[in-house]
């Protein structure tokens, strides 16, 4: 692990058991002799300041030690999405690989619905209005729309995607959840359960779409034009999941043309989001530069998370969040 996450954790894990020998990864120097490391853990620090297509140094120098640690076995990931090739590669070389699904539920379903509350309260127009210090009030004009009673279709069913659907319906909206096997159940958080294979025939009933899947090649722009022209007049989207989910052209077409009224987007294709972006700059548009699950208590739950795997190991049992090549 990193120098960083070592001195934050290494306490934390060595109570697991005191013959783990802790190796930090520091910034700058030599890199460490790889010897005995079997297992890693790719704590948070490693990505801060970084994206998915310009990563952190410390990160890239960390992957580069793994490289070296010819008896690594398993990798725990502070993330809980894993489609990141850095990751797939780890996979094709035939590591266990664990991401840390829940830990940042709380996080990214409040972000969500935060996002999904700012629209429906018409957050950027009030923002703008201060900005121009301008007194309009919200009775002029579109009003608001109560949002209980609508229906919110949300693609993702796992820990994120639950805790959205618990908030939205606490707020009186009527939730339906998207997994790929709809026979597996309704979890909790949702009125009612649907396939992939169900999408555009639901979306004309869909007031919020809001996108908490992983990145798989059954989700890679599933929301396309197709998706947009389905929705009826005055739907939103939310996407705190991954970017390329969402056909950005079609969904720039959408926002611009008002086929849809609003976004809240704290994923893009392309990240950081170029400056000469047009969504900086639509009047319906919320960016957000993918923090949706940013929260001083996430690390402490990623590492109770890796704690309870490196238990199961020296225990002989298999660690728990094991994922699968995309």
């Amino acid at each position: 692990m990193s120098d960083v996450g070592a001195a934050r954790f290494g306490a934390r894990i060595q109570a697991v058991s005191s013959t783990v020998e802790i190796i930090p990864v520091a910034e700058h120097g030599p890199l460490p002799n790889p010897a005995g490391a079997s297992i890693a853990f790719i704590t948070r620090d490693l990505f801060v300041g970084g994206s998915r297509h310009k990563q952190n140094p410390r990160f890239i120098r960390f992957i580069e030690f793994l490289k070296t640690a010819a008896e690594l076995r398993w990798v725990q990931t502070f993330s809980a999405g894993t489609d990141m090739q850095v990751y797939q590669d780890m996979l094709a070389r035939g590591l266990q690989l664990s991401n840390s699904a829940g830990a940042s539920a709380p996080a990214v379903a409040q972000t969500a619905v935060t996002g999904l509350m700012a629209l429906a309260r018409q957050f950027p127009r009030v923002s703008q209005q201060q900005l121009e210090k301008r007194w309009e009030s919200l009775y002029l004009g579109e009003e608001p729309r109560d949002v209980d009673g609508q229906h919110a279709l949300v693609l993702g069913t796992g820990p994120i995607g639950q805790e959205i659907g618990r908030l939205l319906q606490a707020f009186g909206m009527r939730v339906t959840g998207m997994r790929r096997d709809p026979a597996a159940g309704t979890p909790p958080g949702f009125n009612a359960i649907a396939g992939f294979n169900e999408l555009h025939a639901l979306l004309p009933s869909v007031a919020w779409l809001v996108l908490a899947c992983p990145m798989t090649e059954t989700t890679r722009g599933i929301i396309d034009a197709t998706a947009f022209a389905r929705l009826p007049d005055r739907a939103h989207l939310i996407n705190v999941s991954r970017g390329g989910i969402v056909q950005e052209d079609a969904l720039l077409t959408a926002l611009h043309s008002g086929r849809l009224s609003g976004a809240f987007l704290d994923v893009f294709s392309m990240e950081p989001l170029p400056a000469e972006s047009p969504f900086w700059t639509l009047p319906n548009v919320i960016v957000s530069p993918h923090s949706a699950a940013a929260s001083d208590g996430l690390p402490e739950r990623v590492t109770t998370i890796f704690c309870d795997n490196l238990s199961r190991i020296l225990a002989g049992q298999a660690p728990k969040n094991l994922v699968s090549p995309i």
